[in-house]
């Protein structure tokens, strides 16, 4: 009679526990997951666990969620959140400041893109050939008519430093990158030294590194203007954001027909839209329409790149 009490409590013991391993087996969550299935009201036995003995993680529960574990399906009322990434806080960071610390002013002016793309039609072959495999793209175009045209306008290729303006004596061009992660704007380093074939060879290196990630702080940093291309995502006309301490940036835009009046006559010809934004504190006004003007000369008369003329 004795023994019986000591039966009966070991036996409650063995029930007690093998009711636990039935519970943890069929799904019990731990605590990160049972918090989040709580607040979403998601039952744990609905759950498939992935975890030791079925257990439910964090990310089972996260996975349950559509709304936190994948986007939202169309005609859904689901929200998604994702934190922002290292990258695009910097970005915004920078062109917050760029707009709150700047007296940004932009100017427009149209290039007609006919005599660049006769020559390179011409050309391109030849070029590829002769430079290794090089493609000849627009870019190199735009960058050689930017060096140009910064040399002529040196206050467009300044920086302001604290009450000073840093003119500098060196073009180095800083060409925006989209990547999946976030725009990175790697420089060309003494581009006035530079040929096509080079200017061409190192976009395409900045690209291929720039979306595997694999560009060091250093090579984006220390530009004197920026060129951005919004065209190679159909942008018709933008108003590019100021790259601190630089004084100013042209964007690029798509590439369309349009009629245009050529010696009297009504011709369809390739028109791309240029603007030029910069700070009214170091540039003026003037200043800005006379080197929008000399980008449009070269580009629609491209053998004065060449000259420099």
């Amino acid at each position: 009679p004795a023994e019986a009490p000591a039966k009966k409590e070991e036996a409650a013991v063995v029930e007690k526990e093998v009711v636990a391993q039935v519970t943890y087996a069929s799904g019990s969550a731990s605590p990160a997951a049972k918090k989040i299935l709580n607040e979403k009201g998601i039952d744990a036995n609905a759950v498939s666990g992935t975890g030791r003995d079925g257990r439910i993680t964090k990310q089972d529960a996260v996975d349950a969620v559509p709304s936190m574990g994948t986007p939202p399906t169309h005609g859904s009322r689901d929200d998604s959140r994702k934190k922002l990434s290292m990258l695009r806080r910097k970005v915004a960071q920078r062109l917050v400041s760029a707009k709150n610390e700047t007296a940004m002013l932009t100017t427009f002016n149209e290039v007609n893109m006919e005599p660049v793309m006769t020559l390179r039609k011409k050309y391109k072959d030849q070029f590829e050939k002769a430079h290794n495999g090089t493609r000849l793209g627009f870019m190199g175009f735009f960058v050689k008519a930017a060096v140009e045209a910064l040399k002529r306008y040196p206050a467009v290729n300044a920086s302001i430093d604290g009450d000073d303006v840093v003119y500098h004596g060196y073009q180095d061009i800083s060409v925006a990158v989209s990547t999946e992660k976030g725009l990175v704007v790697p420089v060309l380093r003494n581009t006035q030294n530079m040929g096509l074939a080079d200017i061409e060879s190192g976009i395409r290196d900045f690209g291929m590194r720039a979306r595997d990630g694999k560009l060091g702080i250093d090579e984006m940093t220390g530009g004197t203007f920026t060129i951005t291309n919004g065209g190679v995502f159909g942008s018709l006309l933008s108003t590019p954001i100021l790259n601190p301490p630089q004084t100013a940036i042209l964007g690029m835009h798509k590439i369309q027909e349009r009629p245009m009046a050529v010696n009297g006559q009504v011709v369809i010809q390739p028109i791309m839209y240029l603007a030029l934004s910069y700070d009214h504190r170091m540039v003026d006004g003037k200043e800005a329409v006379q080197f929008l003007v000399a980008i449009k000369d070269l580009l629609e008369d491209p053998a004065r790149i060449l000259l420099e003329i």
